[in-house]
């Protein structure tokens, strides 16, 4: 385990140890996440055991991306909209998965996707080829991170190729999670973003 203070990371080394079997507990603009590439199957199931998390899980894991059509077979239309008024940002979108996504990330065929707002994960997630995984750095069934200190006091004791990024205190309000393959749309958890689903 590693590490290291956000202004202090060169990116590119982030995105090459993660493309060598690493996982990475890094800062968003909400909350801290676990960060793997997300069709790295054995990092997949890695999360779950760090997070002590069943497999049966009722959620996929949070993918941020910046090339929506790599884990989606299409694009609804009020997705279409909603993205371009709100990200880069704290919203969750869940969008029809491809068939061909590892089922860690998948949950009745649907993924959870987001462009993460102005944070060293925007930042990350800008510069990398492939999608990263950032469902939040918590033992399941304890409070997510949002400040460094809980990141340690969860993670400390693991024995994995960890780095460990330190964003100092984050907002502590998760993104809002909204479901756009059902009509009408389903609000799945209110966080920091209040959507409008009507427009004119």
């Amino acid at each position: 385990m590693h590490i290291l203070k956000a202004e202090e990371v060169k990116i590119r080394e982030i995105i090459e140890f993660l493309q060598n079997d690493g996982i990475i507990i890094y800062p968003t603009e909400t909350l801290y996440g676990i960060g793997v590439k997300f069709d790295n199957k054995k990092l997949l199931k890695k999360i779950f055991e760090l997070k002590r998390r069943p497999l049966e899980k009722v959620f996929p894991l949070i993918v941020n991306l910046k090339n929506i059509n790599m884990v989606i077979s299409y694009l609804p239309p009020l997705a279409e909209r909603l993205i371009k008024l709100y990200w880069p940002g704290p919203l969750t979108l869940l969008l029809p998965a491809k068939l061909d996504l590892s089922k860690e990330i998948v949950f009745n065929n649907k993924v959870a996707v987001r462009m993460p707002g102005e944070s060293f994960a925007l930042d990350l997630i800008q510069a990398s080829p492939f999608p990263i995984t950032a469902t939040s750095a918590n033992i399941s069934g304890m409070p997510p991170a949002s400040d460094f200190a809980k990141v340690i006091e969860y993670f400390q004791d693991s024995k994995d190729n960890i780095l460990l990024i330190d964003g100092g205190k984050l907002k502590g309000v998760p993104s809002t999670i909204l479901d756009v393959t059902t009509i009408p749309p389903k609000v799945i958890r209110q966080g920091v973003l209040e959507v409008k689903l009507s427009f004119d």
